[in-house]
């Protein structure tokens, strides 16, 4: 199953690309800076979906494992002949089924913590985004010739790592 977060994330960054896109052909850093900041703000997204997805299914898999063991030890218990052969296979299989328990818990409690985590970082990242948009905005409106010149420079600094020096 797909996090919505990936697909939100997926549609942000193609419409920021899009508007990215239109505002460097029209010409307005506006709507270019505002577009680059909406696809960073998409791939975040994106990314932290997959990040929840990888978490889900890392504590499925851990709890399918745990079941697996756990029904392997009752067939065993179940073949078992003998009266004190089965009470301490019974105790072996309480015993598993107790540590599967906790494992089980401790999972779920990991996957929640990660999921927090991932949460908060996600939510910081957007708030961290949007703030330095807005400054790059202003300081764009504030200074056009200097961030003309600012884009030429790492224009012409690209060109030369990208094709070199020759």
């Amino acid at each position: 199953m797909v996090d919505t977060n990936r697909i939100t994330g997926a549609a942000k960054e193609l419409g920021g690309k899009i508007q990215g896109a239109v505002g460097d052909l029209t010409g307005s850093n506006r709507n270019s800076v505002e577009g680059r900041a909406r696809e960073v703000q998409g791939t975040a997204e994106n990314l932290y979906g997959q990040a929840k997805d990888a978490v889900r299914d890392a504590a499925d898999h851990a709890v399918d494992a745990a079941r697996d063991v756990g029904d392997r030890v009752r067939n065993a218990v179940d073949d078992v002949d003998g009266r004190e052969v089965r009470d301490r296979a019974r105790q072996a299989r309480d015993a598993a089924g107790e540590t599967y328990e906790r494992a089980e818990r401790s999972v779920r409690h990991a996957g929640r913590e990660a999921y927090d985590y991932a949460e908060d970082a996600y939510e910081n990242g957007g708030r961290y985004l949007r703030q330095g948009g807005r400054e790059v905005t202003h300081q764009v409106a504030e200074h056009p010739i200097a961030a003309l010149l600012v884009a030429g420079l790492l224009g012409y600094g690209l060109g030369l790592l990208i094709h070199g020096r020759d």
